[in-house]
């Protein structure tokens, strides 16, 4: 393998052995040849070892941190090995086509800017229906595009972690928050874009899998609203006032309905208008995810698309 691979492309894991060998494969299957994988184990993990050791893979490298750190500790120390130009950043219950690399870089090297974030679109699998998300194109303001929604249902607007890959330098200077225990993607997303010569480019295709799971355990579905909440509190001046607005109507209130604290729903109604600037979309979404019960959204969802 060359000292300096053109990409490198980095997967935290843990304790997820069966899932992480498909991701790694679906790298392997890349058509873009010049590329090393980077698996950041999170902790001990025996298990994960030895199924990536049973790969004999020379592009693939396997580091495993002295104990669990959460996800943008294992991406930063993934950034800080890499050796190539770009990286790519793939979740390990996730999959590429073979093609995702290659068509990436073609749109990178149009970019009229020095540190593009390059994204795609990705096909959202559940165990009821795949969708192709998101809808529509990134949009200025970043936050609003992230945040806020303008229908009722899912996947408008939406750059997700697998799909993206920026310039190593870039992830050099804006680091992934560590300590965060959500929201890690969107975070890095709307500090990394605030620096000189960055955009995002796009490639209108879907070139992921984003397999959406109940039963993953995922980080999002583990902590209660509060952790939303004081995220995007501490993170205000990078969202416009429509964006929190969108995020408590969305995000906070689906997550504190689901966990029945009633009690919320004024304090978060209040927060909304005297924070944000809702539109009457965001108000019937905030109301939605109050009186519609969850498994019904989700029914609702499947039938649409």
């Amino acid at each position: 393998m060359k000292s300096t691979p053109l990409v490198s492309v980095v997967i935290p894991t843990f304790q997820r052995p069966a899932l992480v060998l498909q991701a790694v494969k679906s790298v392997l299957t890349q058509t873009l040849g010049d590329l090393e994988i980077i698996v950041v184990i999170d902790g001990g993990d025996p298990a994960t070892a030895a199924a990536l050791n049973s790969l004999s893979a020379s592009r693939l490298r396997v580091i495993t941190l002295d104990k669990q750190m959460g996800g943008s500790s294992a991406r930063n120390e993934g950034v800080f090995v890499a050796r190539g130009e770009w990286i790519a950043f793939l979740d390990d219950d996730d999959l590429w086509f073979p093609e995702k690399l290659e068509k990436q870089l073609e749109v990178a090297r149009m970019s009229k800017y020095s540190d593009p974030i390059v994204a795609c679109k990705v096909v959202a699998r559940t165990p009821h229906a795949e969708v192709v998300w998101p809808r529509k194109l990134p949009t200025e303001p970043l936050s609003e595009y992230l945040l806020a929604r303008d229908s009722w249902s899912q996947g408008e607007g939406l750059l997700q972690t697998s799909t993206l890959m920026a310039p190593r330098r870039l992830l050099q200077r804006v680091r992934f928050q560590e300590g965060l225990r959500k929201h890690q993607d969107w975070d890095w997303l709307l500090r990394a874009s605030r620096e000189p010569e960055v955009t995002i480019e796009f490639v209108d295709e879907p070139l992921a899998v984003w397999n959406l799971r109940e039963s993953s355990g995922g980080v999002s579905r583990k902590f209660d609203w509060q952790v939303s909440l004081d995220w995007i509190r501490d993170r205000r001046e990078l969202v416009t006032r429509r964006a929190y607005a969108g995020f408590i109507a969305t995000q906070i209130a689906s997550q504190a309905a689901r966990q029945r604290h009633w009690k919320a729903f004024l304090p978060l109604l209040t927060e909304m208008l005297r924070i944000g600037r809702p539109k009457a979309i965001d108000m019937l979404l905030m109301l939605g995810m109050w009186l519609v019960p969850y498994s019904l959204r989700e029914r609702l969802r499947s039938s649409w698309s």
